[in-house]
Formats: C-alpha cells, structure tokens, sequence
C-alpha cells in the first residue's frame, strides 16, 4: 500500500473514531438530562382535605407579581385593562385574539388552560399546546440569532441548553401584536425560562422576560406543570368558529352558522 493510501485510510479511520467517540459523548448525556417527555397540565396544587385550611404548597410557584413597566407602557396597559373591565362589567367582552382563531404564542401558551406535551429528541426539544396544536422548538446547543435575523412570529426563535438538571432557554423574535396579558413590548424583546422538575412529576418554568424599552426591570413569574402519564393530545383545531369581532371590537356569538 503506498504512503498516500495508507495516510488516507488513517484520516479516515480518525475521523471515524471521533464521530462514534462524539456519539457516545452524546449518548451519555442524553442520559443524564432529566426525563421531561410526556403530557402535562398547569398545576395550581392539589385540593386540601375535607375540613383542612387552604396553605401555600412547597411544589406550588409563588403568586406572579404585576408587569414593572415604564410610566408610557404603564399608562398603555392600564387603559386596556380598565376597557376590558368596563367591557366584561357592561356585558360585552372586548374580542381577543381566541375570536380570530389566533394561537396564545410565548410565554402564555406555556401556562394556558390546555395540557401541552414535551418531546425530547437529538438537538431539539419540542413543545405542543393542545389548543391550536401549538408548536415551540427549542433549540439545542446553538447559539442565537439577532433580533434582526428572525422573522417576527407568535412562537419566536428559541435556543436552549442544558446546565445540570435545569433546560435554560433563550427566545427573541415575537411579534409585537402577541401580548402576554395585554402587556406591550417592543420587538427586541427576550424570554428567558429555567425548566426544571421540582419533583419526579411537577415541573416549573421560571420564565424572565427583558425589554428595556417597556420594562423597568426583568419580569419573573413561574408556571407549574402536573405530568398526566396516561393522557394523549387531542386535535384541536379553529374550525366554524361562532364568536366574531364586530365593527367596534365587541365579542359577539353568531347565532346562524356562517355562509359557505
């Protein structure tokens, strides 16, 4: 065998040995991460017993503290508050973005009313929410984009890492119109969440967002996850949707079924 031959089959055999040696590395800690695949619901605690006073639970988050906006965002949020209160008080909800058969988008569908199903997989955990049959990808071990390579969506651009037991991810690129409880942002918004299970079946995402544009400070709240072994995603899907927005912004529910 001639000297170039044998140079080319050593480079290859190397080259080789790296790629299963990085396989196995990668194996190993697939292992270590924690197992958070499967089904899971908002938890808010289990009910007290039969005559027994209500108490704050240790795997129970603590209660989410008002947004820290600046006094202009501040003023903004209020007022679209205080419509909605007079709205829902007069009879006459203001249309949210559920009457258009739009998704919640991040961070809100991570604590919304539907169980939502998590799927780890090589380089990517992924996220569904039952409603919309929302989908979150996550990213792993890359690093982020900037704001202005991200085409503005209700899910963002999300990376993620793994340091010990706690999933850290980072997401940019909301649009500016998909807003976590009316409260404004601007488009260089980011989300930081810590993903960790507090006991081999509750699971917190410690969510942080960041926007000096809007915020006095980061803002941090907490959602609990109840895992639900034996539950399945249903479909959910937008379809015949009998509530509209009409000309003023008003919910209303069609009584007839809409022309087709």
């Amino acid at each position: 065998m001639s000297f170039k031959k044998r140079t080319w089959l050593a480079t290859a055999i190397g080259c080789i040995a790296a790629a299963f040696a990085q396989s196995h590395i990668d194996a190993q800690q697939a292992a270590k991460n924690p197992d958070i695949t499967g089904s899971w619901d908002r938890y808010r605690g289990a009910p007290p017993a039969a005559g027994a006073a209500q108490r704050p639970a240790p795997d129970v988050p603590p209660q989410a503290s008002p947004p820290p906006l600046k006094p202009a965002a501040m003023t903004e949020w209020r007022a679209k508050v205080q419509a909605a209160r007079e709205a829902d008080s007069r009879g006459e909800p203001l249309a949210a973005g559920v009457v258009h058969c739009l998704p919640e988008g991040m961070p809100a569908m991570m604590g919304g009313p539907f169980p939502i199903e998590i799927l780890q997989s090589k380089g990517q955990v992924t996220i569904i929410e039952e409603a919309y049959t929302q989908v979150r990808r996550v990213l792993l071990d890359r690093p982020q984009k900037s704001v202005e390579d991200v085409e503005p969506g209700f899910y963002g651009h999300s990376v993620g890492r793994w340091e010990g037991e706690t999933l850290v991810v980072d997401t940019i690129g909301i649009k500016e119109s998909v807003r976590y409880q009316n409260v404004p942002h601007s488009k260089d918004m980011r989300i930081k969440e810590r993903i960790k299970l507090v006991s081999p079946d509750i699971l917190w995402d410690e969510i942080t967002i960041e926007d000096p544009a809007t915020l006095e400070k980061p803002w941090t709240f907490t959602y609990a996850l109840k895992r639900m072994p034996d539950y399945t995603l249903l479909e959910y899907v937008c379809e015949d949707n009998r509530e509209y927005a009409d000309d003023t912004g008003v919910q209303r529910i069609r009584i007839d079924p809409p022309a087709r």
